[in-house]
C-alpha cells in the first residue's frame, strides 16, 4: 500500500510539472514534407512545390511564447531551408533558416526546426529560402496570436483568413533560376496567383476556362481579420476587396493606427492584417482582386489575381468591371503618401504587458550609420550581378554563425563599407559588423528604376523616413521619430531612399537582403554579425545538438545524425504527452 502511496505521489509531481510545462510555453509541432507535384494553377501544368501534398503550405498557427518544432523532410531533389520571415528567433539565429546560418537540409534527409515565438505578435509568413525556390511554392502562413492576458485593440473578430497573393511563372524555379544565370531578365510573369490559384473568370478574354480559383466565404455582418502577404517573386501588388473598405489593423508584428483603405500596395515579402465588416447587401458575389503595380498595364493585363468574397447568402456571382488600382503607374507620390500614412499604435499592447510605445526610439543616439546603394545589374567577371553600396554578396560554402562558432578563419570579412564604394563592383563574403546593444541607421538607396523591398531577419526595425531623390544628412530632418511602424520587410521606391533604424540586441548573424527573389538570386543581400563581448548563455543560446556541418566543416557530419529517428522522436514525444495527460486525468478517479 505504501508503494502505491508512492507512486500515486509520484505521479502527481509529474502531472503538476506537466501542467506547469504546457500552460507556461507548450510545445506546437509540425511534420513538414516537403516534396514536388504537379498543379495547373494557371490551366498549365507545371511542377511547384508542396508541404504534405499541399500548395500552399498549412498555416502555422500558435501563441506567443510558444515553442515551434517543425519537422523538415527534405523530398526535393535539391538542398532546402525554410526560413520564417518576420519571426526574430530571439538568441537564436542557429534557427533563422538561410544559408549565412544554416547548412542547408541535403535531399532525402531531415531537419528538425526547434524555436520560441519570444515576444511577438502578428501576421508572418515562411518559405524555402534557397535559389529561387520560393518561385515555386513551398509557403505558408505563420500566425502569432497573444496570449489571454495582453488585450487587442480591437473586438475580436468573428474569423480569421489567411490570404498568400503573388507574381506567378509557369516555369519552375530551375528555369527561372537558368535565365538569371544566362544573364537575362525574368520577363513578364505569367499571372497573379491567390492562395496558389488562379484568376476567377472576370473577362473571357483574359481568363481561359477551367482555371481553379479561391473562395473565401463569410457571414453577413460579420467582422473578420483578413492577413495578406505577397509571397511572390518581384512584383508589388495592390490589394482590395469590391465593395468593402480595408481597416487597417497590424502589419508584420505591430498594431497600426487604425486606417481605412479602398485599397493598399503591398509590396514583395510585406505582410498586413485588414479588419474587414461583411456589410454589404449580398445581391452577389464580391472581386478580391490583387493586381501589379508600377507597370505598363498593356502588357501586364494578364496578371492580374482575382478571388471571390463569398456570403452565405449571396443570390448571385460576382459581376461586374473589377474595382480600380489608383492611377498613378507613372507617379509614385500617391503609393508613398500612402505608405508614409501607416503608423504604429504607440498606445496598443505588445506581446508583453507593457505599452510597446515605451520603447522612445527617436531619443535614443545612433552608433552606427550605414548607406545601402543598390543598382541595376552590372557585369562582374562576366556574369550578371546586382550589389548593394558596389559589393554583390557570394555565400560562403560555411555558414557564417558555423565558422563564428568553430574559430575557423577566412570564411568571410568583417568590413562591409559605411558607404558605397566608388571603384569598380566587386564579389565579396562581407558582412556588417553589427555594435552590441548599438543603434544603427540604415539607408536604403535605390538608384534602380524597379521597386525593390528589403528584409531584415532577427529584428523588427522603425521606418522613420522614405523620399524621392538622394538621402542627405538633411533628411534626418524629415525623419518620424514617434510613431514610425515597425517591422521586418519594407519598400525602397524607384530613384527614392527609405531611412530605417535598429536597435542591435539580438545576438546572432542576421541576414539584410532584398525581397525581390531575382536581386537576392543575384547578390543583393549581407549580414549583420551582433556579437556579445562577453562570454555569456544568456545573450545566445547554445548551439543546437541537432546543428548540420557543411563546407570546411563537412567532416564532422555524420549521416546517422539525421535520419528518419528524427520525425519518429517528434511523435512519440506528442505520445507520450498525451498519455501523460491521460493519466493526470485518471488518478482522481483511481486514488
Amino acid at each position: 500500500m505504501a508503494s502505491l502511496s508512492f507512486l500515486a505521489v509520484f505521479l502527481v509531481h509529474i502531472c503538476l510539472f506537466a501542467s506547469f510545462s504546457s500552460a507556461e510555453d507548450p510545445n506546437i509541432y509540425h511534420e513538414f514534407e516537403v516534396s514536388y507535384i504537379t498543379a495547373s494553377p494557371l490551366g498549365v501544368p507545371q511542377q511547384v512545390i508542396a508541404i504534405n501534398g499541399n500548395f500552399p503550405g498549412p498555416t502555422i498557427n500558435v501563441t506567443t511564447n510558444n515553442n515551434v518544432i517543425v519537422n523538415v523532410r527534405n523530398k526535393l531533389d535539391e538542398n532546402l531551408l525554410i526560413t520564417w520571415a518576420g519571426i526574430q528567433q530571439r538568441r537564436s539565429s542557429w534557427q533563422d533558416g538561410v544559408p549565412g546560418t544554416n547548412c542547408p537540409i541535403p535531399p532525402k534527409w531531415n531537419w528538425t526546426y526547434n524555436f520560441q515565438v519570444k515576444d511577438q505578435i502578428g501576421s508572418f509568413f515562411y518559405f524555402p529560402s534557397l535559389n529561387l525556390q520560393r518561385a515555386s511554392g513551398g509557403f505558408g502562413g505563420f500566425i502569432i496570436n497573444n496570449r489571454a492576458i495582453i488585450p487587442i485593440p480591437f473586438a475580436t473578430p468573428d474569423g480569421d483568413i489567411t490570404i498568400l497573393i503573388g507574381d506567378w511563372y509557369t516555369r519552375n524555379h530551375t528555369a527561372l533560376r537558368k535565365a538569371l544565370d544566362a544573364g537575362k531578365d525574368l520577363g513578364i510573369p505569367d499571372g497573379v496567383l491567390i492562395n496558389g490559384k488562379g484568376p476567377y473568370q472576370y473577362n473571357n478574354t483574359l481568363v481561359p476556362d477551367g482555371i481553379d480559383y479561391a473562395t473565401f466565404e463569410v457571414k453577413p455582418g460579420k467582422t473578420y481579420r483578413l492577413r495578406v502577404h505577397n509571397v511572390g517573386v518581384s512584383t508589388t501588388l495592390n490589394f482590395r476587396i469590391q465593395n468593402h473598405n480595408l481597416l487597417l489593423a497590424e502589419s508584420e508584428g505591430s498594431y497600426t493606427v487604425q486606417q481605412n483603405y479602398t485599397s493598399l500596395d503591398i509590396h514583395v515579402g510585406q505582410s498586413f492584417s485588414f479588419l474587414v465588416t461583411m456589410d454589404q447587401n449580398a445581391s452577389s458575389d464580391y472581386y478580391v482582386v490583387a493586381s501589379a503595380r508600377f507597370v505598363n498595364e498593356t502588357h501586364w493585363k494578364k496578371v492580374t489575381g482575382v478571388a471571390i468574397l463569398h456570403y452565405t447568402n449571396s443570390k448571385g456571382k460576382a459581376a461586374g468591371p473589377l474595382p480600380e488600382a489608383p492611377n498613378d503607374e507613372f507617379d509614385k507620390t500617391y503609393s508613398m503618401n500612402q505608405a508614409r500614412s501607416i503608423r504604429w499604435n504607440v498606445s496598443a499592447s505588445g506581446a508583453r504587458p507593457n505599452p510597446q510605445g515605451s520603447f522612445r526610439y527617436g531619443s535614443i543616439n545612433v552608433t552606427d550609420v550605414y548607406v545601402l546603394k543598390n543598382k541595376p545589374p552590372v557585369v562582374i567577371n562576366g556574369r550578371r550581378r546586382t550589389t548593394l553600396s558596389g559589393i554583390s554578396f557570394v555565400n560562403p560554402s560555411t555558414p557564417i554563425r558555423l565558422a563564428d562558432w568553430k574559430k575557423l578563419k577566412g570564411i568571410y570579412k568583417l568590413d562591409f563599407p559605411t558607404r558605397p564604394l566608388t571603384g569598380a563592383p566587386r564579389l565579396e563574403t562581407s558582412v556588417i559588423n553589427g555594435t552590441f546593444r548599438g543603434f544603427i541607421e540604415i539607408i536604403l538607396q535605390n538608384n534602380d528604376t524597379k521597386m525593390q523591398s528589403y528584409h531584415v531577419d532577427g529584428y523588427a526595425f522603425f521606418v522613420v523616413g522614405m523620399d524621392y531623390g538622394d538621402w542627405t544628412e538633411n533628411s534626418r530632418g524629415t525623419y518620424n521619430k514617434w510613431d514610425g511602424i515597425a517591422r521586418s520587410t519594407v519598400q525602397v521606391y524607384p530613384g527614392a531612399w527609405t531611412a530605417i533604424l535598429i536597435s542591435l540586441d539580438n545576438v546572432g548573424v542576421w541576414n539584410i537582403r532584398a525581397e525581390n527573389l531575382d536581386s537576392w538570386y543575384l547578390g543583393q543581400e549581407t549580414y549583420i554579425r551582433v556579437v556579445n563581448p562577453e562570454a555569456t548563455n544568456k545573450t545566445e543560446l547554445p548551439a543546437p545538438d541537432n546543428a548540420l556541418f557543411c563546407g570546411a566543416l563537412s567532416k564532422l557530419q555524420k549521416p546517422e545524425d539525421i535520419s528518419s529517428a528524427t520525425s519518429i522522436t517528434i511523435n512519440e514525444s506528442k505520445l507520450f504527452f498525451t498519455l501523460l495527460m491521460i493519466i493526470c486525468t485518471l488518478i482522481p478517479i483511481f486514488y
